[in-house]
């Protein structure tokens, strides 16, 4: 399967007062940014077979902005992108076959890690994601095995693209 992994874009800060870390929304430069790097995105990339996203509001915000740039994809939440364990993920994507492109929206440093393990990087070394950054990963087996680093895009160079 072809991995594409997106961290959420830009949301309110952490520490906001009355905000619970989980609650966090997009701010409106965040959702105006990412709307312009995904159509970035859907440039490159045909629409995925499967839209998954960390039910958290910026995630799943991202990953409806998505949605629309590729086409009415249909947004699945995935607890396991909240926080979920790599073998929790790869429970949810073993659904899916060798010739489906699943795009995967979640949150750092879960997104970063997840990476790392995919392509065999150390946790000192891996890429690490800005806020509405996408990597490609094609994984030919299952995703316990890994797979190869196709690309690696910072949000800047998604809303060039669009």
């Amino acid at each position: 399967m072809r991995l594409l992994i997106i961290r959420h874009a830009v949301a309110v800060p952490r520490g906001t007062p009355d905000m619970e870390d989980d609650d966090r929304p997009l701010t409106p430069k965040g959702r105006k940014r990412f709307r312009v790097a995904a159509r970035g995105l859907a440039s490159i990339l045909k629409r995925p077979d499967a839209l998954l996203s960390s039910p958290l509001p910026r995630a799943r915000q991202t990953a409806d902005i998505a949605g629309k740039a590729w086409g009415k994809v249909t947004v699945t939440d995935t607890p396991a992108l909240a926080g979920g364990t790599f073998e929790e993920l790869a429970v949810a994507l073993a659904a899916y076959g060798p010739k489906d492109t699943v795009a995967v929206v979640g949150h750092e440093p879960d997104v970063s890690d997840l990476l790392g393990r995919l392509v065999g990087t150390p946790h000192t070394d891996r890429l690490i994601f800005r806020k509405g950054a996408a990597a490609l990963v094609e994984v030919p087996g299952p995703l316990q095995e890994g797979g190869t680093l196709l690309w690696f895009l910072t949000p800047r160079l998604l809303r060039a693209l669009a």
